[in-house]
């Protein structure tokens, strides 16, 4: 299995927008989070998670994402099974999601988004300070993160089975163990 080192290598190459490399690194916090909850092996949960978007920049459309993505990890050596899990991530590519791993990138991949975004309109830019009563009410609004598709995110926590509410605090908690890395530990962070 290919190791994180080098998935955030290919990453590294593959994205210049540091906006996107913390999406990724948000979800695979997230995704890592579900593992230990979980019992799965957390390596390879995150290293999935981290990888799902690294060919966005290069293919940024759903005629080529992640699917010519994959032809690229292939070359990398990354295992089969890894490249399906991350093909399972977007609906178009038919890759069903008939796993826990599948479930946990699908409900928390989306939802990073609309968590970032909650934690960027605060005054400290902190993801710190918000709870979920706070993401709760920006999920209300479609006009705030509009991006972020809140039908899908329903979905996929649905099908994911864990409560929405108890999910977004999984993942904000996950987020929040990483804030510096996500640039959102606040404006008064050195």
């Amino acid at each position: 299995m290919i190791n994180r080192p080098t998935a955030l290598a290919i990453v590294r190459e593959h994205v210049q927008n540091e906006n996107l490399v913390r999406h990724m690194l948000a979800v695979e916090a997230a995704v890592r989070w579900y593992a230990r909850k979980f019992g799965e092996d957390e390596d390879r949960w995150g290293i999935t998670a981290l990888l799902h978007d690294f060919d966005w920049e290069i293919h940024p459309d759903l005629e080529r994402h992640p699917q010519k993505g994959s032809e690229i990890l292939r070359q990398r050596g990354v295992d089969e099974a890894m490249i399906e899990d991350i093909l399972s991530h977007a609906d178009h590519t038919g890759v069903p999601r008939n796993t826990p791993l599948r479930k946990a990138l699908a409900a928390c991949d989306e939802l990073t988004g609309l968590i970032t975004a909650t934690a960027l309109v605060r005054p400290s830019k902190s993801i710190l300070d918000v709870e979920v009563s706070s993401v709760k009410k920006k999920w209300k609004v479609p006009t705030f993160a509009a991006g972020a598709d809140r039908e899908e995110m329903d979905h996929a926590i649905e099908d994911f089975g864990v409560e929405k509410w108890e999910h977004v605090g999984n993942v904000l908690t996950a987020m929040q163990g990483i804030a510096g890395d996500l640039g959102l530990a606040g404006t008064d962070a050195a």
